[in-house]
């Protein structure tokens, strides 16, 4: 039987020697002008519900709109919500952000507007 944890530590120390990640969201020109996206250019939401810090999307909510993972080091207008489920969220300016399940091709913004709460994130 193979040892896991000799390519766990392995990939602990590759990652070690990379340096921090780094969690920010990127801009990104969609028909509404610039929002935030994530890495692969999906539009990024936040939810009027939300309090600064704090995110209240959970259960259905959240597989409609998933929040935008956080992991490494963040900087500026950008923070780290530790949410109750254990995970972190990455959150622009204090409002923590998601993306949309329909939105299915970078630059979409089909959640803009949602229910009068979700809009695109402007950076």
């Amino acid at each position: 039987m193979r040892n896991p944890i000799v390519p766990i530590a392995a990939f602990a120390m590759v990652a070690a020697l990379a340096g921090p990640v780094r969690a920010e969201a990127q801009v990104a020109a969609t028909d509404i002008g610039q929002v935030l996206a994530d890495p692969s250019g999906m539009t990024l939401y936040t939810y009027d519900n939300d309090q600064p810090g704090t995110s209240t999307c959970y259960g259905p909510c959240a597989e409609n709109w998933p929040p935008m993972p956080a992991e490494g080091q963040v900087s500026g207008d950008y923070s780290i919500v530790s949410r109750t489920d254990g995970t972190d969220q990455l959150a622009y300016q204090g409002k923590p952000l998601y993306r949309w399940v329909k939105d299915k091709e970078p630059g979409q913004v089909s959640g803009d507007g949602v229910n009068g709460v979700w809009h695109a994130a402007r950076p």
